[in-house]
């Protein structure tokens, strides 16, 4: 997924060189490499303090990028192979993370004393918002105090404990220490680790940064995609069990913690530049460009809300009880959500260049239609997967067909509202708002989470004043829910006004959902 920038994975690196054409115009790419240029052109301005960032020993590291060099920066494999690394181990550990719960905890004696679904779900959920919560933190430690280098360095060592607290301790104390700590490590690289590849380069080499953010992305999918696959194989064999299913990923998150240390002589390090993010965000500018993007925010909330309900989940909990035998495969549970992530490689060009242009011809395709659209797409992925719950319910096993069925328009949500939500926050933030725009874009998938798992906590309170939320009743609440905030969302969407500001340019006169363009 993109995640908030989304889940994304390869099928095989055959497709690479395809994927390089298309990805150069994946509007989340342009918006990085936007991103990254602003950053480039304030880094080539000599500044009056000194030129080295603090460092994590004695020697000093270039604080800003040669700009006389055309090749690609010397730091850049360094980077690709910890982000392959770390993103194998994010993902495969979180998608055994529910079916471990409901079927392998222990007691300290040792005994089972597994969750149930709803318990899971919680605790999946909150461990999820504190991912999208915590970049906040990480944002101010690398921007304001420590750099990038050392954010990433000292809170991946973080990282790796918590994956190491799931290994060897199968009891809630382990479970409770690791997702802490995978929290913060997880949560806190993540607004510096795309920023510190645009680090790398200056006037010379920045028209590289399509092809190392194109090999960027191919190392997540490359990483994610493997780890769905292996993880819940591990840990559904008696022979392994959660140690290793939870170890491999603790060891691959060594793996991208040395490479990454391997890689500093070769690294620029952009020194802190202090707090100036908390000031931007308190700013009148940045008070007026969140508050104009908060009602667009609460929709995508709720379309997060359901959509993380599909990694590893609720909907991973439900394929336990298909049918799991697909054209010829057997699958394991928590492998169908590898679903998402071939289907968003074929989606990301496909809607861009075949989708986009047929509807554009029929009325104009906005990015905020392209939400609204999006938002009722997700409504009928949520209300297959109600009806495969009222036959499981019945005690029917229907095929898993039906679900990955569900993944089609699941995944078409996500295009249409995560990747446009992205962009359209981009433009609406004035300059000196971007990275606190895409910080707070991170904390909706946060508050989505947070909602889904005080719904969990819910349903034993709710039962009894007849709101049943088990079982087929749970799906049935998010689809209606969903729907009726996309019919919200389109009267909302009408009377939305804000400016776009892009690098460069003076802002355009206010935009409504009619006149802002695509």
């Amino acid at each position: 997924m993109l995640a908030p920038v989304g889940n994304a994975y390869f099928v095989s690196i055959r497709i690479h060189s395809r994927l390089e054409v298309f990805i150069r115009f994946h509007s989340l790419l342009k918006i990085l490499t936007e991103t990254q240029n602003l950053r480039l052109m304030s880094d080539s301005v000599p500044s009056s303090g000194p030129t080295t960032a603090p460092a994590p020993t004695s020697q000093a590291y270039r604080a800003l990028p040669d700009q006389q060099l055309t090749t690609m920066p010397p730091g850049v494999p360094y980077i690709i192979g910890n982000e392959a690394a770390e993103r194998f181990s994010f993902y495969g550990m979180r998608s055994v993370l529910t079916v471990f719960m409901t079927k392998y905890l222990l007691d300290r004696s040792g005994h089972l004393a597994v969750m149930g679904d709803n318990e899971a779900g919680a605790w999946s959920h909150m461990f999820v918002s504190a991912v999208y919560f915590l970049p906040i933190l990480g944002a101010l430690l690398s921007d304001g105090v420590l750099g990038k280098f050392r954010t990433i360095f000292y809170l991946s060592i973080v990282y790796c404990f918590g994956h190491f607290s799931l290994a060897l301790d199968d009891t809630r104390l382990g479970l409770f220490l690791g997702l802490l700590l995978i929290s913060f490590g997880a949560g806190g690289i993540k607004p510096c680790v795309s920023a510190n590849v645009g680090d790398q380069f200056g006037q010379g080499n920045k028209h590289l940064l399509p092809r190392v953010f194109s090999w960027f992305y191919f190392s997540i999918n490359v990483g994610s995609f493997v780890s769905i696959w292996v993880c819940p194989i591990l840990l559904d064999d008696p022979r392994f069990g959660p140690h290793y299913a939870f170890g491999l990923p603790g060891v691959l998150m060594v793996i991208a913690t040395i490479v990454f240390w391997l890689g500093r002589k070769k690294f620029v390090h952009v020194r802190p530049g202090g707090l100036g993010f908390v000031r931007e965000a308190m700013s009148r500018e940045g008070r007026t460009a969140i508050g104009q993007l908060f009602l667009i925010y609460l929709f995508v909330a709720i379309f997060w809300a359901l959509w993380d309900q599909s990694a590893g989940i609720e909907w991973t909990l439900q394929a336990e009880h298909l049918n799991l035998n697909f054209l010829g495969l057997k699958l394991l549970a928590a492998q169908v959500s590898d679903a998402n992530a071939i289907l968003i490689l074929i989606f990301i060009p496909l809607f861009s260049y075949v989708v986009y242009p047929i509807i554009d011809r029929v009325f104009p395709l906005t990015p905020l239609r392209k939400i609204g659209i999006g938002l009722f797409v997700m409504a009928v992925a949520f209300a297959i997967v109600w009806w495969l719950q009222i036959r499981i319910d019945a005690g029917q096993t229907p095929n898993v067909g039906w679900q990955l069925l569900a993944y089609v328009f699941l995944t078409a949500s996500e295009t249409m509202v995560s990747i446009t939500g992205l962009e359209f926050s981009y433009t609406q933030a004035p300059p000196k708002m971007k990275s606190a725009i895409m910080a707070v874009w991170l904390l909706v998938v946060s508050l989505g989470n947070l909602f889904t798992s005080f719904m969990h906590w819910l349903v034993p309170s709710l039962k009894p004043l007849g709101l049943n939320l088990e079982n087929a009743g749970w799906f049935q609440f998010f689809t209606l829910l969903m729907l009726a905030a996309a019919f919200v969302y389109v009267f909302v969407a009408r009377w939305y006004r804000g400016r776009t500001y892009m690098q460069g340019e003076e802002p355009t006169e206010l935009a409504t959902a009619e006149t802002l363009s695509s």
